[in-house]
């Protein structure tokens, strides 16, 4: 999992709490990220309907959907994402030795499994979750995004 997901998650649950428009710049200065990196996981977002835009002085992005309904699984889809991504594997396929032979096919079930087992995870959690996960123990939010 990269930085996009995790930009991506905080974005909705910020626009959920928020029940109203934010600006990239605003939203970028909450998540404390780049704007254009937000915006390209907002993009990202937006095309799998996970988010609204509006344009004009008081645009910017808003919740498409109700948080409970938006598993982590299609959030981490959204962004081109597989929770476990190896992307260097040892080994020579072409060679005689079964350890060097084996191990790309090997590690690559491997991650296969990972992904599956993260898939099944995620998918069993929403945004509105990972709300309660974060605010449930806090009685106040000092970033006044309730």
């Amino acid at each position: 999992m990269s930085g996009l997901f995790l930009i991506a998650v905080y974005a909705l649950v910020a626009l959920g709490r928020s029940g109203s428009t934010m600006s990239s710049e605003e939203l970028a200065g909450r998540i404390c990220t780049n704007p254009a990196r937000l915006r390209k996981v907002m993009a990202m977002l937006h095309r799998a309907g996970l988010v609204e835009t509006r344009a004009g002085k008081h645009g910017g992005y808003c919740a498409a959907r109700d948080a409970a309904k938006i598993p982590l699984w299609e959030v981490c889809r959204a962004v081109e994402e597989q929770p476990v991504s190896i992307r260097w594997k040892t080994g020579e396929i072409d060679t005689p030795c079964l350890l060097a032979s084996g191990m790309a096919g090997a590690v690559e079930r491997l991650q296969e499994g990972l992904n599956a087992v993260c898939a099944a995870y995620l998918s069993s959690l929403t945004v509105a979750d990972l709300d309660r996960m974060i605010f449930s123990e806090k009685e106040t939010t000092p970033c006044n995004i309730s």
